[in-house]
């Protein structure tokens, strides 16, 4: 089965509970996209309780978009519950370059062992060393130029790293796959990416490659955002109609949009 359809399916047999440590921004999106997918989004980053969830959860979703102290913690104490558990857990390194806090606190969560980093090009790269690639939280890189980085990030920390981007690249540092699809305004919607990362995360709690769960999950949005684009008349209406795309999947074109990659 193709790995769009495989992880559509199996997300809504098996609903997973998905932990969201993530920024203030996101929050609501990332709950809308997870439930139209039928999973069960859960929304606990304070460190009282974090690591206590991340025991319940089937996945957890780690995103440093707006950190504070406490909130650092909290995303400790859930990633290292995850690890110890072999929970899948996902990284979005939000602007990670940007200045020293994110990197310490991305250096301590590396440390934890994701099973996917997901972000943009210009994050990749500075996770593999670059400055410069990214101003605040936009790349500054292209897809392609994170190709190398992306690759040696993976097999540095034992991960799969996804790059969005107009063509998406999901690699385990062997193996690589790339996404196609989606529309020009997406990037324009505030948060899309950190939805992209938690769909990510639940798509890792029902399909075992994370190679496969990764693309499947990049390849469902990208199917979403084509299919919402035909109605939509902007970023906005195209947000709106994205998650009512993936709530109704039957009308979505689930297998053009993964294809091997070089």
């Amino acid at each position: 089965m193709d790995p769009t359809s495989a992880v559509t399916t199996a997300l809504r047999e098996r609903a997973p509970l998905v932990q969201c440590l993530t920024n203030f921004v996101s929050m609501d999106l990332t709950a809308n996209v997870l439930s139209a997918v039928g999973a069960s989004p859960a929304m606990v980053h304070d460190p009282q309780e974090s690591a206590e969830l991340a025991a319940l959860a089937d996945a957890v979703y780690v995103n440093i978009g707006t950190p504070s102290p406490r909130w650092a913690d909290g995303m400790r104490l859930a990633a290292a519950q995850a690890r110890a558990d072999g929970t899948p857990w996902v990284l979005d390194p939000v602007a990670v370059g940007a200045t020293r806090y994110r990197r310490e606190l991305v250096d301590d969560l590396l440390r934890l062992r994701p099973t996917v980093v997901r972000a943009n090009a210009g994050e990749v790269l500075a996770l593999a060393g670059t400055v410069g690639a990214s101003r605040g939280v936009d790349s500054l890189a292209d897809a392609q130029d994170a190709h190398v980085a992306a690759r040696t990030v993976a097999r540095e920390h034992g991960c799969v790293v996804v790059v969005s981007g107009p063509v998406d690249l999901v690699t385990d540092g062997d193996r690589a796959l790339h996404v196609h699809g989606g529309h020009r305004w997406m990037p324009m919607i505030t948060a899309l990416g950190c939805s992209s990362s938690a769909l990510v995360a639940a798509a890792c709690a029902v399909v075992d490659d994370p190679v496969a769960a990764a693309a499947g999950a990049m390849g469902l949005l990208a199917s979403a955002g084509t299919s919402a684009a035909e109605v939509a008349e902007g970023p906005a209406s195209l947000r709106v109609s994205i998650v009512d795309r993936l709530a109704e999947p039957g009308r979505l074109e689930l297998g053009s949009h993964v294809r091997p990659g070089a």
